[in-house]
């Protein structure tokens, strides 16, 4: 049995009870025997252990986990300490410079954005080694349709962030007269300069919260 804490076994009971959620078990229980998977299966659920069902504040989509050694641990654009932070990452520290002043940090660990209310949520949270996008397809797209589909229903005044086009095809899941919907392009080198650049993502964030009566994201890592 998957203990997560934080509200969220009771949230998300109705998934891991499902016929969707065994078969998704038996995939990876043949891919990690055979093959290098990414992250650790115990890190799989670091999103929402990290991230209490109470407190989550924002909420940013990523694609799938990092597929290279060391990298991958559960939040999404994260990496672990002592991991070089890949261009993505390095990205979304310019802008974070840009927008809030926060100074680039010498670590890619996201971890304190997560303790923040920010659920680094993947839309896939698994991936074989060296393969992008290799478990799309396995049944995590319908597991994590559900989960923002549940946090648009049960919470309110949330933001979510959605950067590049597996994110922003998540749109329609979200309600968008209860919450806050922020998109631009991925922050990846092949597309940050079609728009993630200067999105201001970080500010509008802070600026919804405060407007609705919470507490702001200390975005310094």
């Amino acid at each position: 049995m998957i203990r997560l804490g934080g509200g969220w076994d009771e949230a998300l009971a109705p998934l891991f009870e499902s016929e969707n959620y065994l078969k998704i078990r038996a995939f990876l229980k043949q891919e990690y025997a055979q093959h290098t998977v990414y992250p650790d299966m115990f890190d799989i659920f670091n999103c929402f252990r990290f991230t209490p069902f109470d407190n989550v504040k924002v909420v940013l989509l990523g694609q799938d986990p990092y597929h290279n050694a060391g990298q991958a641990h559960g939040l999404c654009f994260s990496v672990k300490e002592g991991i070089e932070p890949p261009p993505s990452l390095v990205n979304i520290f310019k802008e974070l410079k840009e927008d809030v002043g926060c100074t680039p940090p010498d670590s890619g660990d996201l971890t304190k954005w997560a303790k923040e209310g920010v659920l680094l949520l993947n839309t896939a949270l698994t991936v074989r080694a060296h393969m992008a996008n290799s478990h799309k397809n396995c049944g995590w797209t319908w597991f994590t349709d559900s989960v923002i589909s549940l946090l648009s229903d049960r919470k309110e005044h949330l933001v979510f962030i959605l950067w590049g086009g597996n994110a922003r095809s998540k749109k329609p899941l979200i309600d968008k007269n209860k919450h806050l919907i922020l998109e631009c392009a991925h922050p990846s080198p092949l597309s940050a300069f079609n728009g993630f650049f200067g999105c201001r993502h970080f500010s509008k964030t802070n600026e919804y919260l405060k407007a609705h009566g919470l507490a702001p994201i200390d975005w310094q890592l």
